[in-house]
C-alpha cells in the first residue's frame, strides 16, 4: 500500500506561482511512476504531468507546457509540481497518483495509476 499526502495548493493571483508537494508512504517509492491530474468543478479529471520511477522521462500536457515542471526526490518520498505562470482555467482540485506499472504509453491515464490523494485546492483569481 502506498498513502499519499498533497500540499502546497491555496489561492493565487493571475501570473503567480505556486508548488504543489506529495509525499508517499513507503519504502518503494523510487519504484513508481508519480502523476498529477487537476478536476475542476464539472469537469472531468484531467492529466497535468508525469515522471517515471527512473526520474528521467516526464510528460504533461500541452496547456502547462513552459509554465509547469514536475521533479521528485525520492530520498525524500516525494514529488513536485512547480506552477507559474498560473491562469484562472488552472484553477481546480489536484491529486497525485501513483503506479507502479505506469509507463510512458499510459503516464496520461488516469486509470495507469493505483494509488491517489486526497486532493489539494488550487484557486487562480483573475
Amino acid at each position: 500500500q502506498v498513502q499519499l499526502v498533497e500540499s502546497g495548493g491555496g489561492l493565487v493571483q493571475a501570473g503567480g506561482s505556486l508548488r504543489l508537494s506529495c509525499t508517499a508512504s513507503g519504502r518503494t517509492f523510487s519504484r513508481y511512476t508519480m502523476g498529477w491530474f487537476r478536476q475542476a468543478p464539472g469537469k472531468e479529471r484531467e492529466f497535468v504531468a508525469g515522471i517515471l520511477w527512473s526520474g528521467g522521462s516526464t510528460y504533461s500536457r500541452d496547456s502547462v507546457k513552459g509554465r509547469f515542471t514536475i521533479s521528485r526526490d525520492n530520498a525524500k518520498n516525494t514529488v513536485y509540481l512547480q506552477m507559474s505562470s498560473l491562469k484562472p482555467e488552472d484553477t481546480a482540485v489536484y491529486y497525485c497518483a501513483a503506479g507502479q506499472w505506469t509507463s510512458a504509453a499510459t503516464v496520461y491515464r488516469a486509470t495507469g495509476y493505483e494509488y491517489w490523494g486526497q486532493g489539494t485546492q488550487v484557486t487562480v483569481s483573475s
